[in-house]
């Protein structure tokens, strides 16, 4: 089972709304709307985006990660070291 099966359906509406707000981007260029308007759009998806991948990664920290701990051994440095590169991908971002 996965850190974030629990939020499943939550995870999954969050994300169709941001899908929502992709199209409605979409039709902002379609349309010739201000750019500061569409950029202003785009900072709001990026963000929810954001608040999705957080949501995800504290699942991953808390669950995937806090098990393979408590098993110990390579499996745990191994959770670690991934967890370390998702949130370095994240900050990058």
């Amino acid at each position: 089972m996965r850190g974030y099966t629990q939020g499943k359906d939550a995870y999954l509406k969050r994300l169709r709304r941001i899908e929502g707000q992709i199209r409605g981007l979409q039709r902002m260029v379609e349309n010739d709307e201000y750019c500061i308007d569409v950029l202003t759009q785009i900072s709001a998806a990026t963000k929810a985006l954001q608040a999705v991948s957080l949501g995800l990664m504290d699942e991953h920290l808390r669950h995937c990660v806090a098990q393979a701990i408590a098993e110990g051994g390579e499996t745990a440095d191994a959770k670690v070291k991934e967890a370390t590169e998702a949130i370095a991908r994240l900050v990058r971002s």
